[in-house]
């Protein structure tokens, strides 16, 4: 097998490692993110990290997770491959509006952080019922409704 010096390679990964950015912060802390209803649902790999070096923060619709992971420092030991990173890693995600930033939630499992973000309730989307002028019918979606006394539409929510 043979290996090739990329100069530059090695000084971008250097780079990241000190600034907390770039390939480097990726590697040490992986993550997924997807939408699963009325949530948002956050997955960061952080197998090694003492979840007490955790700190998780927002401010100003900015999310910052924080780890670090220590290095072994074992005397004895002659290393032959050295590919998990250590250190303090750093990663940030600007949230959109409609997120109800109150009630985020963070559980660990077997080294994996995982952060939910709920939707705000204002951002939900929901029916709204249609006054026809009569009086008393309300048109909700297809069907015509009649209200009884009253010329207030009923608002229905699905």
């Amino acid at each position: 097998m043979v290996l090739t010096f990329d100069p530059f390679r090695e000084f971008d990964r250097l780079a990241g490692q000190m600034m907390g950015t770039g390939a480097a912060a990726g590697l040490a802390m992986p993550m997924d993110l997807y939408r699963s209803g009325d949530h948002f649902v956050l997955h960061c790999d952080l197998a090694g990290v003492d979840p007490g070096s955790v700190a998780i923060d927002v401010d100003k619709r900015v999310l910052t997770i924080r780890a670090e992971r220590s290095a072994r420092t074992d005397d004895d030991v002659q290393w032959l491959r050295r590919e998990r990173p250590t250190g303090a890693f750093e990663r940030r995600i600007t949230l959109g509006d409609g997120l109800d930033l109150d009630k985020i939630a963070a559980t660990w499992q077997d080294g994996v952080l995982t952060l939910t973000i709920p939707v705000a309730e204002a951002a939900k989307p929901r029916r709204i019922a249609i006054n026809t002028g009569t009086p008393h019918e309300t048109v909700e979606g297809t069907s015509t409704k009649t209200v009884e006394g009253t010329a207030t539409p009923a608002l229905t929510e699905s």
